[in-house]
């Protein structure tokens, strides 16, 4: 069995080389995007033209697929930041740290976008735009953690110790992705109960299903697509100031001294 997982535990050790990373990833990128841009256009045009209306909800059921797959890259993006924290803790992988902190901003604007959808859907299903629920006020607290994580970055001027802190931050705060799944199931809630992944299979029609199903995949390349941009972008400006700095050290310690 350890010899079966060595090779991916070697590859994976191969892959937190950032130059490694940038010489495997970069020719995923227009890919992962053009990808994301067909399955936007597909998935949009299905939902808004093909699916049914619901039964209850009518039309405003469209809704749903910008709300739900938002919601859902919210979680897993700070889930993918606590992950990537956890090894950039444990194992101070400068490239885990650094995939971390830009991941961030995004899983933010999934996480507005899906309050900000989930109110004006609120305000035609239940009346209000927004009301102390359970599941809204943790994600409400998603929100938080995540302008608290990168406010982490902005403000300790140390790199390490702004990783180190940004790190346990983003740990702790995963205790709330659990509330947040599983808020309607534990409280009364307005939300209901789960109706795609839960015991049983989905409680849907496939002409909705779908629709869903395809934006949810868009989001998670969108996703990957800018998350990839943006790691790609701050590793490309450390190497350009990494010769700089070295020459200026090299200056430094060569000067000669002045009387």
């Amino acid at each position: 069995m350890a010899d079966d997982t060595l090779p991916m535990a070697n590859w994976l050790e191969k892959l937190a080389n950032p130059e490694v990373f940038v010489r495997r990833t970069k020719p995923l990128i227009m890919p992962i995007g053009a990808a994301a841009a067909v399955l936007v256009i597909v998935g949009s045009a299905l939902g808004l033209f093909f699916s049914p209306p619901d039964f209850r909800q009518g039309e405003s059921v469209r809704i749903m697929y910008v709300h739900v797959p938002a919601a859902w890259l919210a979680l897993q993006t700070y889930a993918a930041i606590a992950v990537a924290s956890f090894v950039g803790f444990i194992w101070k992988h400068r490239l885990a740290d650094v995939a971390a902190r830009q991941m961030a901003p995004i899983g933010l604007l999934f996480t507005v976008l899906a309050i900000v959808t989930g109110a004006l859907w609120g305000k035609v299903t239940w009346g209000v735009f927004w009301d102390w629920d359970p599941r809204l006020t943790s994600m409400l607290v998603l929100v938080f953690l995540y302008l608290g994580y990168i406010a982490v970055w902005q403000v300790i001027e140390s790199e390490f110790v702004a990783a180190r802190s940004a790190a346990i931050l983003a740990m702790l705060g995963a205790v709330n992705l659990p509330i947040i799944k599983f808020s309607v199931d534990w409280w009364d809630s307005l939300h209901q109960k789960a109706t795609v992944i839960r015991e049983g299979g989905p409680k849907m029609p496939a002409s909705m299903l779908w629709p869903l199903l395809i934006m949810a995949l868009a989001y998670t390349l969108i996703f990957a697509f800018v998350t990839l941009l943006r790691v790609h972008t701050v590793l490309a400006e450390k190497r350009k100031t990494k010769p700089v700095r070295r020459a200026s050290s090299a200056t430094i310690e060569e000067a000669p001294a002045t009387s």
